[in-house]
């Protein structure tokens, strides 16, 4: 029988996490505030240890887990940040760790993971395509599948985010969270809106690729063409067989949008010349959103989800170079 979650669930993986789990800080952005005439305030999930808030949902689950379960090992299939987040905390665990990623995952993701002592296979060139060569290791080899998103446990880890979010700000208005397998925001709808019904979710996603959105307007999970983004932990799909998130999204979350490439190097650049901050494609499409006014009837307070900092030295200096020569593509200063 499918479990319903609540904020019970979520407090409870607070409990079980609390030793592992950095609580990140809620920072006012002036520029932002200045440019929305709103309050704005940036989550910052890039502090956490392995770079992304996947860190909060990884523990949930492995601790969660039987002593036999963990003596037999997990496997986990990833765009980056899952399989990155599920290798750090199993290792934490001493527990072994098979990580699955297609062959588009980029190679200082695959790198990072092999670091950290994860046995990495990579297989096809979808999440999808990963996915179902993840299903066939995990009967060979009798492992506990970590799932990147559609899990109760993986869902509270994630909506602890928004327990957090409402301790420092309890008057806040709208969220603004990525979004691609729907754990995230999911996790932190719940939390927001079981407090207070009236807060505004807000999720983002690449347009080049957005199995969520596109599943919604269809009424139900669907599969669509994975392509290449900066975004590129917020590829893949949504899993036909979807059993948690895309109810949830479609229950909690008011607003979809969708952000163009130009659009997500712009939240990058934005992040680093007024915050300092280096964050990936992924963790910036919120600020991508804000900037190019995607969003509105925002109310006066609004948080925006960075959920991640994992992005390659080599790719982070191309566009920081390309905006300070003033190059162009389609229409957009970099």
């Amino acid at each position: 029988m499918k479990k319903q979650l609540s904020l019970k669930d979520i407090y409870q993986a607070r409990y079980r996490i609390g030793g592992l789990i950095r609580k990140t800080p809620l920072v006012f952005s002036e520029a932002l505030s200045e440019k929305t005439k709103k309050n704005v305030y940036l989550k910052l999930e890039t502090v956490q240890e392995t770079g992304s808030f996947k860190s909060r949902g990884a523990a949930s689950k492995l601790l969660s887990l039987s002593e036999a379960e963990k003596k037999r090992g997990v496997i986990a299939f990833s765009t980056g940040n899952h399989g990155r987040a599920v290798a750090f905390m199993a290792r934490r665990m001493g527990i072994k760790a098979t990580i699955c990623l297609s062959n588009r995952v980029p190679a200082y993701r695959v790198e990072g993971m092999r670091q950290l002592g994860a046995h990495v296979i990579q297989h096809g060139e979808s999440q999808d395509e990963a996915y179902v060569f993840t299903l066939e290791l995990r009967e060979q080899e009798g492992l506990t599948l970590i799932n990147p998103f559609d899990d109760p446990q993986i869902i509270a880890g994630q909506g602890t985010i928004g327990i957090e979010i409402l301790e420092e700000l309890p008057e806040v208005d709208t969220a603004i969270v990525p979004v691609s397998g729907g754990g995230l925001i999911s996790g932190v709808a719940l939390a927001l809106k079981t407090v207070n019904p009236d807060i505004k979710i807000i999720g983002v996603s690449p347009k080049v690729s957005p199995p969520m959105f596109a599943s919604l307007k269809a009424g139900k999970p669907v599969e669509i063409e994975e392509k290449d983004s900066l975004a590129d932990a917020l590829l893949g799909g949504i899993g036909l067989d979807n059993r948690y998130t895309f109810s949830m999204v479609r229950a909690l979350v008011d607003d979809m949008v969708l952000v163009e490439e130009d659009d997500i190097a712009r939240g990058m650049i934005f992040a680093y010349e007024k915050h300092r901050l280096v964050i990936e494609g992924s963790g910036g499409v919120g600020l991508s959103a804000l900037l190019k006014d995607r969003v509105s009837d925002l109310g006066e307070n609004i948080v925006v989800v960075v959920s991640g900092g994992n992005v390659g030295i080599e790719l982070h200096h191309e566009i920081m170079s390309k905006n300070c020569r003033g190059e162009e593509k389609n229409g957009f200063k970099f």
